[in-house]
Order: structure tokens, then C-alpha cells, then sequence
């Protein structure tokens, strides 16, 4: 199984240790992929920030972390998981297998923030680096063409400035589901206008940006 997903993630471990322990989950107990997740994480965020640092050179620090914001985050790693299946190689405690843990986003994202950190320990940082601009090319590249666009909060709060209006005013109007697969309501209000609108999404961020695209359609 383990020769399964090196082809998978297209490297092949020196030692197959840091592998096992990244598609361990704390709840089978011993050794878990918590502490490789952590480093999994550091390595992925300054990977990332040094791509986009060089492939922008005009882009200001706010654009920078916004967009590594929108690389590393538990949908994007959780994405990347699935690419590779790699819930069917995950090592759960009866509980989990049980609810399901093999597709929980949660669960998704850290694995595979945990095998970033087993390529680490496993080939070093030049092979960790390597495998994050392969898996992320696709990404980067979508992010590449769009660029010079800026997120729909980012243009609301401009439009509503340049007119000298207040800011708009978010709020969570309803949270729905489990705590692993929550469904966010969020609105977007501003004061002196009537209508709000509102955003769904799998993240508050993400509906507030839903709600604020609709927004620039009432206000446009």
C-alpha cells in the first residue's frame, strides 16, 4: 500500500517510518502525525511565501499573504489529500473509521500537511520543496492568470471608500452541521442601505466574500 501512494505523491521515501507515522492519526494512539503536521505546516507556508515573493516581485505584502492564504489552508490541503486518495491509506482509531474520519476535511488536511513534514525529515528541504511546487503547480498558475484580480471584500471596501461610504458590516447569521463539515450563513450590510445580502460557504471567509460579490451587484 505504501508503494501505492509513492507513485501516487510521485516520491519514492528513503524511510518508510516518516511515511506510517504521517497517516497516523492520534486516535489509533502511539505515534501520530501531530507533530509532523507542525512542521508540515511551517515548511508548506514558507515554501509558498517564498514562490509567490518571487513570481510577484510588485505585489505588496497584503497581496502576498492573501494569497498564501488561499494556497495553505484546510480546503486546499484537504483537496490536495484527495487528489492523491489519501484517505484510503489513513490509519484511524475504530471511533474515526467509524464516523467516517477517512474523508473528514479535518483529518484530510492534516495528513497531508504531515507528509510535507515526512518528505522533510525523509529527503530534505530541497525534496520537500520540490513535491509542494509540483503538487501546487496547477494552483499557483490559476493564481498566476489571475493576479492582478482582487478578492470581492477587497473591491467592495475600495468601492464604498472611493464614495466616501461606510464600511460594510459582516455578520454570521447561521452555522450549520458538524463541527468537521459546518456550512457557514454570513450578510453583509451597509449602513444607509436597505438590503443585505448574503454568503454560504464551508468557511466564514468564504461566505463573507460570497456576500460582498453580491453586494457589488447591488451597489453597481
Amino acid at each position: 500500500m505504501s508503494d501505492e501512494l509513492s507513485q501516487k505523491l510521485n516520491y519514492e521515501f528513503l524511510q518508510s517510518k516518516f511515511l506510517k507515522i504521517a497517516l497516523t492519526h492520534r486516535s489509533r494512539g502511539g505515534d501520530n502525525n501531530e507533530r509532523l503536521e507542525f512542521l508540515g505546516d511551517a515548511v508548506v507556508n514558507f515554501v509558498i511565501a517564498e514562490i509567490l515573493y518571487q513570481q510577484f516581485p510588485k505585489a505588496t505584502e497584503g497581496e502576498l499573504s492573501r494569497w498564501r492564504a488561499t494556497l495553505v489552508n484546510r480546503d486546499t490541503l484537504a483537496e490536495l489529500a484527495k487528489e492523491f486518495e489519501l484517505g484510503r491509506f489513513l490509519l484511524l482509531g475504530p471511533g474515526e473509521l467509524r464516523s467516517g474520519g477517512h474523508e473528514r476535511q479535518s483529518i484530510l488536511s492534516c495528513a497531508m500537511e504531515a507528509i510535507i513534514g515526512a518528505v522533510y525529515l525523509d529527503g530534505g528541504f530541497e525534496a520537500a520543496r520540490t513535491k509542494i511546487m509540483e503538487w501546487y503547480e496547477p494552483l499557483i498558475q490559476s493564481l498566476s492568470s489571475a493576479a492582478s484580480h482582487k478578492d470581492p471584500k477587497t473591491l467592495l471596501q475600495e468601492f464604498l471608500q472611493s464614495r466616501r461610504l461606510p464600511l460594510p458590516i459582516y455578520k454570521v447569521e447561521a452555522i450549520q452541521g458538524e463541527a468537521h463539515q459546518q456550512l457557514f450563513t454570513v450578510s453583509c450590510q451597509v449602513e444607509g442601505l436597505a438590503e443585505k445580502t448574503l454568503g454560504k460557504g464551508t468557511s466564514r471567509r468564504r461566505a463573507e466574500q460570497e456576500a460582498a460579490q453580491s453586494m457589488l451587484g447591488v451597489l453597481k
